[in-house]
């Protein structure tokens, strides 16, 4: 196929707005199949969905607990109250995670990572329970360890810049420094 056969890929961003296309159509490739730059690979998607439902259902718990507790016996009203307002507080972590996920925000990762490694205890002692919170329970260290899995995997690490420890000297040196330099 020839480029005038080939209809040209929809362009969005600053190369929308930087005029026409080159004229090297040989040299990079346009369609479905080409990368987009920035693009976030779809187990970030699926973990940063995973991290926000954990935050959405620990906001709807507190104020189910808020309710519960304005409208019950007054013993527990206090303890209910404050119970509420807290798993509301405990919910902007989550949530604020997943929105740094979606935007590719490297520090977006370990706030998810703590949420679902916090989840897992209470995974189990839901688990422990002889109740209707067993079914939750399960479902609650499902949705951890998939979120786990995905929030490791390396195309979400690779998405987000995150480099593995030692390394940060791989990387070029700044330039006009050079590695060694100053020392003694």
């Amino acid at each position: 196929m020839t480029s005038e056969q080939t209809p040209d890929a929809p362009r969005t961003g600053r190369a929308a707005r930087s005029g026409p296309p080159a004229q090297d159509s040989e040299s990079a490739p346009t369609g479905p199949a080409a990368p987009v730059a920035g693009a976030r690979p779809r187990r970030l998607t699926y973990a940063a969905a995973l991290v926000a439902l954990e935050g959405l259902a620990l906001v709807v718990a507190g104020l189910w607990m808020l309710v519960l507790g304005v409208a019950g016996d007054s013993d527990d009203r206090q303890q209910a109250v404050t119970g509420g307002i807290t798993l509301v507080v405990l919910a902007l972590l989550p949530l604020l995670a997943a929105r740094g996920l979606l935007a590719l925000r490297s520090w977006s990762r370990g706030p998810a990572v703590i949420t679902q490694i916090l989840a897992l205890p209470v995974a189990y002692n839901l688990l422990q329970a002889d109740s209707v919170a067993i079914p939750a329970g399960i479902v609650l260290g499902v949705v951890a360890i998939a979120a786990l899995v995905l929030l490791v995997s390396r195309e979400t690490t690779r998405a987000l810049g995150i480099r593995g420890p030692g390394r940060a000297q791989d990387e070029e040196p700044p330039a006009g420094r050079q590695r060694g330099a100053g020392r003694k």
